[in-house]
């Protein structure tokens, strides 16, 4: 599997347009790893532990920063043997039984040591995911499930890092786009009260990283929440009042439009319900509808207030 590289020739495409899959990444996390093994990453990989300085003996200080990475993801007995060659791809690994894995690096890393350990923080993922058997179908998904692991659980910052842009030059790592990355590093910023701002030494990533929080802030202000904007309740009263009103039949489903993210359900044996994506990790809460209640997700055992 391969680390993809934006350069000049490739415009760097921007927004959210794999975010549905980014969602879905976090959910899958959650659901192979556990809440407890999630909330042992609560550190991230420091820039001190992968810089690589221009007097460190170049192959030594790569095998150095693999084996940072794959302590920080613990995989005690998987050894990362790392070479340079001439390709399109930044980095490629063979995913195969192990234990040791051949990663090889394009060649122009010799000379920009500064982005090795954000090549790297994909590839040893890729190990990881490999060996946790958590794929996704097609290889976009995967790569994309990759990106998303790899910022949730503390060393994918190093990729949004890599993004950095001039009038001339442009360059960026990984499948996600800038802002992409900057949600999930919002996601696991609130998570562990982070703040991975402090390690960007690229504009470009510190302004998609602000990008990327907003939208991580509005997925916590969203109905039924109680925390939701009066705008996001009005909207929700009158889908409410619509999706519950008597149906002919006397049972239905109702979920409101896709734009909501929440969706009704009105059968005539059960009280009404409401479900909607917990701001976490994604998976779908299931609430009566009968104004404020408690709610604590199942799997990333988040407690939210809720006004239903």
């Amino acid at each position: 599997m391969g680390a993809r590289h934006s350069g000049t020739a490739d415009p760097v495409e921007r927004g959210y347009p794999h975010l549905e899959t980014v969602r879905a990444a976090v959910t899958a996390l959650y659901k192979r790893l556990s809440y407890d093994t999630v909330h042992s990453f609560s550190a991230s990989i420091t820039p001190d532990e992968v810089a690589l300085t221009d007097d460190e003996e170049l192959y030594a200080g790569v095998q150095r920063v693999a084996r940072v990475m794959v302590q920080h993801l613990r995989l005690p007995d998987a050894r990362m043997i790392v070479n340079f060659r001439d390709m399109e791809d930044a980095a490629h690994v063979e995913l195969e039984a192990g234990p040791e894995y051949f990663v090889e690096l394009n060649s122009r890393f010799k000379s920009h040591r500064r982005d090795i350990g954000a090549a790297l923080a994909h590839e040893v993922m890729h190990v990881c995911l490999h060996r946790l058997g958590l794929a996704f179908p097609g290889t976009r998904d995967n790569e994309i499930l990759t990106d998303t692991a790899a910022a949730y659980l503390g060393s994918g910052w190093l990729l949004l890092d890599a993004f950095r842009q001039d009038s001339l030059t442009s360059q960026k790592f990984g499948y996600l786009t800038p802002e992409e990355f900057g949600y999930v590093l919002a996601k696991r910023a609130a998570l562990f009260d982070e703040d991975p701002a402090i390690w960007f030494t690229s504009p470009q990533a510190y302004e998609a990283y602000t990008a990327g929080r907003a939208l991580a802030r509005r997925d916590e202000e969203q109905p039924p929440l109680a925390s939701s904007s009066w705008s996001g309740r009005r909207r929700y009263a009158r889908d409410r009042r619509l999706a519950l009103a008597p149906a002919a039949n006397g049972s239905h489903v109702a979920p409101a439009p896709e734009r909501t993210g929440y969706a009704f359900e009105n059968h005539a044996h059960t009280p009404p319900r409401v479900s909607f994506p917990c701001p976490t990790c994604h998976q779908r809460i299931r609430v009566p509808v009968r104004g404020r209640v408690r709610a604590r997700c199942g799997l990333c055992h988040t407690v939210l207030d809720c006004d239903t």
